[in-house]
């Protein structure tokens, strides 16, 4: 009885544990690097430990689950992030960087496995729970950080982080953090393991330490999370509410905070800077021409960081379409797009499924925010990344809402709906 007990104790954490452990391999540095290091540098203690992480997960499920042929026809959702996932690691075979492509083409199709077992085995209440420790750790990375800053970066000179987390990254996990705050503090919304004030806290944490980090992308990301996730969490009624009481607002902070939103926005810069968007516009246009070079299959995985490194000094195309086009051409293009598409629409489908609209709207909105902070950072369209992970957590999400048995919310009539799902 204890060992069954002890199984079930594993079964009920694996869905928290094997993701927030990629997380933390990946992005949870004790040491800084320089950026050419990132393509050529040599493998160190810290880089066996991310892959060893990644080895260790791809382990333990095939030791839980074996090798299964599937039982049931997979989501679009997920079909495509398998594709999306394989047509990157083919690409290995003409990136220019074969070494460094191939561990992030492993990482990435270990996240694609993690991504898969989460959407076929996971329950919505293992979700939960992974939420919820997630908030934690960016809540005590957050106090860390503000109790132990460690020594300064070129990067991070007036910028708020820890460890020697990029401040761009830190937006990521905050702007996350913030939305499934959110989520738990919505009446009816995600079920509650403490009380209101203890989210309420998070949440207010997760913000100010989001605005401290500096990073623009991720503060219109998470305006624009926070819009799309109030707008659909709660019907009709709730989008007329989230109207009138946001358009006040929007009225009176430029009003009120003008000068302190100026400051944020222009963070000291120069015109010159502004205008070419931190030279990531000088980077565009280098990046149009190598997808020119390569239209269709482009020039393989993680071709961007060294290309653009050798180039011109900095790594990746702090963006994620651009990044998708140099590295996977038209075809890698297209079917990064398609997904971002299905699973939009898919989420925007289930937020009229009142049983899981809360659950719809999350995930919209996240999807949302990764979409807009990728316009100016490429994470999300790489490997080994708290945003790349948390959309393929994104794509499992959905798949499990799309497998629960719910009904749709009648508009006229009370009478319950023979109908599992929204989508076909």
């Amino acid at each position: 009885m204890r060992g069954a007990r002890h199984r079930r104790l594993r079964t009920q954490w694996w869905p928290t544990l094997l993701p927030l452990g990629m997380i933390l391999a990946s992005d949870y540095k004790f040491r800084s690097r320089d950026v050419s290091e990132a393509v050529g540098g040599g493998i160190d203690a810290t880089v066996l430990l991310e892959i060893g992480v990644y080895g260790l997960c791809a382990l333990y499920l095939y030791r839980r689950f074996g090798l299964r042929a599937p039982r049931r026809a997979a989501p679009a959702a997920l079909i495509l992030a398998w594709l999306f996932a394989a047509y990157c690691a083919l690409s290995v075979l003409w990136t220019p960087f074969p070494p460094f492509a191939a561990v992030r083409a492993s990482q990435l199709l270990v996240t694609a496995i993690v991504c898969h077992v989460i959407a076929t085995r996971a329950r919505r209440e293992d979700l939960y729970r992974l939420a919820h420790v997630f908030v934690g750790l960016v809540v005590i990375s957050v106090a860390f950080g503000v109790a132990v800053p460690l020594k300064r970066t070129p990067n991070t000179q007036d910028r708020f982080n820890w460890l020697y987390v990029h401040p761009v990254t830190a937006g990521m996990f905050l702007g996350v953090a913030l939305l499934l705050c959110l989520a738990f503090l919505l009446p009816n919304g995600l079920p509650r393991r403490f009380p209101w004030p203890v989210y309420a806290g998070s949440a207010a944490v997760s913000a100010a330490a989001l605005v401290a980090t500096g990073t623009r992308g991720a503060a219109v990301g998470i305006l624009a999370g926070v819009a799309a996730f109030l707008l659909t969490a709660r019907g009709t009624r709730g989008r007329v509410e989230v109207i009138m009481v946001g358009t006040p607002i929007l009225v009176l902070l430029p009003l009120l905070f003008g000068d302190k939103l100026l400051e944020f926005a222009t963070r000291g810069e120069t015109v010159e800077q502004l205008e070419s968007l931190n030279s990531r516009t000088d980077l565009w246009t280098f990046a149009y021409q190598a997808v020119m070079n390569r239209p269709v299959f482009g020039n393989g995985m993680s071709s961007a960081r060294g290309l653009f490194l050798d180039a011109l000094g900095l790594g990746g195309g702090h963006n994620i379409f651009v990044n998708v086009l140099v590295e996977g051409g038209l075809v890698g293009g297209a079917i990064f797009c398609l997904l971002l598409i299905v699973v939009l629409t898919v989420n925007l489908a289930f937020t009229r499924v009142g049983e899981v609209r809360v659950e719809a709207a999350l995930l919209l909105g996240l999807m949302t925010f990764l979409v807009i902070d990728g316009l100016t950072a490429d994470q999300m369209a790489g490997a080994a990344n708290v945003a790349s992970i948390w959309m393929f957590l994104i794509v499992a999400w959905t798949c499990v809402i799309t497998r629960k048995p719910v009904r749709r919310e009648e508009r006229h009539d009370t009478r319950e709906a023979g109908v599992v799902s929204p989508v076909p």
